[in-house]
């Protein structure tokens, strides 16, 4: 420790000896770290994506009520329930198919049919 105080003394002449063990210190502040550091950004990172999943989970689901709503004037708060449990892969799939439905009862059985194959 002492060599590396001494070498920032030479590399930091306008510092004085405390403001640089101060800086020490510091460095050696888990937080500070690089390690620490690379982990925090990585959680951000991985957070966001996951925010931005859910987000767009949460659009096409309201999205699909929507013109669920608009096509069949109303939908039962049964089947309202089951879509707001599809996952994302379920709700794309639903949209493909929600404009050729006929009836209430076409989605009544894509719910049946779909609910649980993803």
């Amino acid at each position: 420790m002492e060599l590396i105080e001494t070498t920032m003394v030479y590399k930091f002449p306008q510092l004085s000896r405390q403001e640089i063990i101060q800086m020490l210190e510091l460095a050696t502040d888990s937080k500070q770290t690089r390690v620490y550091q690379e982990g925090l950004e990585e959680g951000r990172q991985q957070g966001l994506q996951e925010g931005l999943q859910d987000g767009r989970q949460q659009g096409e689901r309201s999205l699909i009520l929507r013109l669920l709503t608009r096509k069949f004037d109303r939908i039962n708060p049964e089947v309202r329930s089951q879509i707001e449990l599809l996952s994302l892969e379920q709700l794309e799939a639903l949209a493909e198919v929600l404009l050729d439905f006929s009836s209430l009862e076409d989605l009544t059985n894509w719910l049946q049919d779909n609910y649980r194959s993803f």
